[in-house]
């Protein structure tokens, strides 16, 4: 194992669960957000081989935005092995969802996709109605989907492109939100992702850190909304993670360093995500309202 990579399952000892991935990627882009996971090299490590799950989301059902891939891919599949049913919302990128769908039916749970944009409050509505109708209820809601785009400065930053973060980034949570509250009961779960962008600043992407601040402040008071029917309301705020996000709004050269910066001196990968998100829709979170975990390589 060379310097340049570092072994994902270090901690258990057998062999064949050590599987070596790049401290730095190949320099690369795509032209389209979303980004698609099955394009990128190499490709994101979604699944931890040795999870096993407890059953701690035995028989909930549970909304994964932006499930196809990413972290939301990873999340999904972790639910999965706690024994959860899965509903997956997504843009247009079929491949990458029905290749997580296929995992998904061979951990042994159901999985519904749901193509749509996110942005119109329709789309909310009509994935809550499918859930309905296939699951007959919602436990958990995982609002995940993003987009970003990089800019010198705020002066870059048109009227349309604004627009279209804060409707992709804040206003689909509020939108898919409010659609999934009145059928939620005591003991659901509501989890936002945020970033760590919303604590430490991007410079070349003011637009994005301001949605997630955003969230950031959206977790919180929906929190203090929902509390008194039992619905607790929690983020996540990863650090740089390698996903079709990543490849789709970053230049091939920051693509090459991307991560490098954090201590840890590595992006993470997907599925170290994944257990943070389990933790936050399980009941071993039921005195966690309000708050945002940050699994981000050791940043402050």
């Amino acid at each position: 194992m060379g310097p340049d990579y570092y072994p994902v399952y270090p901690y258990y000892g057998r062999k064949t669960e050590c599987r070596e991935q790049p401290l730095t990627f190949p320099p690369q882009s795509q032209d389209r957000q979303p980004g698609l996971e099955y394009l990128m090299e190499p490709r994101p490590i979604s699944e931890n081989p040795t999870y096993r799950g407890s059953g701690k989301l035995h028989g909930r059902t549970a909304i994964i935005t932006g499930g196809d891939s990413g972290i939301g891919r990873a999340v999904a599949y972790a639910f999965a092995k706690e024994g959860a049913d899965l509903v997956l919302s997504y843009l247009d990128e079929h491949r990458d969802a029905e290749e997580t769908q296929a995992r998904i039916l061979q951990l042994g749970r159901r999985c519904l996709l749901i193509p749509g944009d996110l942005k119109q409050e329709t789309q909310s509505t009509e994935i809550i109605r499918q859930t309905l109708h296939t699951f007959g209820k919602v436990d958990i809601l995982v609002n995940n989907h993003a987009v970003q785009f990089t800019q010198k400065s705020i002066l870059d930053i048109t009227a349309e492109q604004l627009d279209l973060t804060f409707r992709t980034n804040v206003y689909a949570f509020f939108y898919l939100t409010k659609a999934a509250v009145p059928h939620m009961k005591a003991g659901s779960a509501i989890i936002n992702t945020a970033s760590d962008a919303a604590y430490e600043g991007l410079k070349n992407m003011i637009d994005y850190t301001a949605t997630k601040g955003a969230i950031v402040s959206f977790t919180h008071s929906l929190s203090l909304s929902l509390v008194e029917k039992g619905i607790r309301v929690n983020a996540v705020a990863p650090g740089p993670i390698w996903t079709p996000l990543t490849v789709s709004s970053l230049s091939p050269e920051e693509v090459s360093v991307f991560g490098t910066s954090v201590p840890m001196k590595r992006a993470g990968q997907p599925f170290e995500m994944a257990p943070a998100y389990v933790y936050l829709a399980s009941d071993d979170s039921r005195y966690m309202n309000g708050q945002v975990l940050h699994p981000n390589g050791g940043m402050l």
